[in-house]
């Protein structure tokens, strides 16, 4: 049985985007509807308010984060707190934000845009690669689980509405060739793929909003495992930790019924599993 454990206790509205530095060993996520990045030293709490949405972020250095926000992609200084933007990201349609998203072993980074109000076929997903933005897709209404395969050869990703995580075959650059094809298709269980994370054996692992559960898929999309979480909606899972040992989840806060007890685990905490299985160092951002 895998351990489930609290990380941090802070309640998030919307908690997303976890990413494990690799260099600094240090767990970042953000708050999306509380425009909050969040992070820890030890036992200290981070944490920086912006005043705009943030939902995801890769590492260009040790000091230095790439972060995408509802109008663009800045570089962000850990130490100082100081952003510069570097691109813009939808910056006229302010009805939308980003959402999910994540760096490539090539040394891009997807990121994936919707409305805010989820509305249907408003969202895209983009690639950033040595400073130059390029829309892959649009016509999409909530884009997650980007992620890819640890050889660079596969990206995955889905549009959660649809139920269906997709996969795509990527040329010697990055570069997605010829069209998705479903790798698992979640909709005939009424599940909804939010946002996922590639193991070192190449499996995905799914936090499948509403379901109170993060499920592990084999490469060829073979179901593997589940595991049941204390929260209504997980949203993303980041491998970290001691040889990339431990999974921590991103949770957002939900109404529950009134018979909770007290120190039961609050959804929009972030949470830490032991899963038994090891994940791998997220790649550097080349900008």
């Amino acid at each position: 049985m895998s351990a489930v454990e609290v990380f941090d206790d802070r309640t998030c509205l919307l908690g997303e985007g976890p990413l494990w530095h690799p260099e600094r060993e240090q767990l970042f996520w953000f708050d999306i509807e509380g425009k909050k990045l969040l992070s820890r030293f030890g036992d200290q709490p981070l944490e920086w308010q912006f005043d705009e949405c943030f939902s995801t972020a890769g590492w260009i250095d040790r000091e230095t984060l790439l972060l995408a926000s509802e109008t663009g992609l800045w570089r962000f200084d850990i130490v100082t707190g100081t952003k510069e933007r570097l691109v813009d990201l939808e910056g006229d349609i302010p009805a939308n934000r980003s959402n999910d998203g994540r760096a490539d072993p090539h040394g891009g980074f997807w990121i994936g845009t919707m409305g805010k109000r989820a509305e249907a076929a408003a969202g895209a997903i983009y690639r950033i690669l040595d400073g130059e933005l390029t829309r892959l897709s649009q016509g999409l209404s909530i884009p997650n689980s980007i992620c890819f395969s640890p050889d660079g050869r596969r990206a995955y990703f889905a549009d959660t509405p649809t139920g269906k995580i997709m996969a795509l075959t990527l040329d010697r650059k990055g570069w997605p060739k010829g069209e998705p094809e479903i790798f698992v298709d979640l909709s005939r269980e009424g599940l909804k793929p939010d946002g996922s994370v590639v193991d070192s054996d190449g499996a995905i692992w799914n936090a499948q909003w509403g379901a109170s559960r993060i499920a592990r898929y084999l490469p060829d999309g073979t179901p593997d495992r589940a595991i049941e979480l204390p929260v209504v909606n997980p949203s993303c899972p980041a491998f970290g930790g001691a040889a990339f040992g431990t999974l921590f989840v991103t949770t957002a806060h939900a109404t529950r019924e009134a018979d909770r007890q007290p120190g039961e685990v609050q959804d929009g905490e972030t949470l830490s599993v032991a899963t038994g299985i090891r994940g791998c160092a997220e790649p550097r951002v080349k900008i």
